[in-house]
């Protein structure tokens, strides 16, 4: 395997993990900041508010997200196979 190969292979390895990252990073993101804005218009100060709120939408999200998740890596493993056995 040569050097680009292998550039090319953590490369791949890299978008792979901001792909299966990004939906629930994104659904947090939405959530604490709806839950901010509603502490703000509100006027309800409470710190531990924003996190249940939060765990539930990111679990939730898992949970809808999960067969793209395991496509995602199936396709990758798939890849990275193939190179081994083209070898």
């Amino acid at each position: 395997m040569s050097g680009a190969e292998v550039l090319d292979v953590g490369r791949d390895a890299i978008w792979l993990t901001l792909q299966l990252c990004a939906p629930v990073l994104i659904v947090g993101l939405v959530v604490g900041v709806g839950i901010g804005l509603i502490q703000a218009l509100t006027q309800i100060q409470e710190a531990t508010l924003v996190y249940a709120p939060k765990i539930v939408a990111i679990f939730i999200s898992l949970l809808i997200f999960l067969p793209l998740m395991g496509a995602l890596m199936s396709g990758f493993m798939r890849q990275i196979a193939a190179r081994i056995a083209g070898m």
